[in-house]
């Protein structure tokens, strides 16, 4: 495990603390969740990106158009 060293300002120290307190955890695993969590999201951002630049809209509507041309059942149609 590696120990960084963090300059914060004090209100961002303040909010921090806070949020941590009602959380019930530390103030660094707070930190360490929140970090892992903005990783995760840029990360997948940029996968979505990379996958989004390999598709082809030939071969998606190909495989769309095999699909039945069928009402949704009740279960999953969405509310008017």
């Amino acid at each position: 495990m590696s120990t960084i060293s963090l300059r914060l300002p004090e209100s961002l120290h303040k909010a921090v603390r806070e949020l941590a307190r009602r959380e019930h955890v530390s103030i660094n695993q707070f930190i360490t969740l929140a970090l892992a969590e903005k990783i995760a999201a840029l990360t997948t951002a940029d996968y979505l990106a990379e996958r989004a630049r390999r598709g082809d809209r030939g071969r998606f509507e190909r495989a769309l158009a095999k699909v039945a041309d069928a009402p949704p059942a009740d279960y999953d149609r969405l509310p008017e």
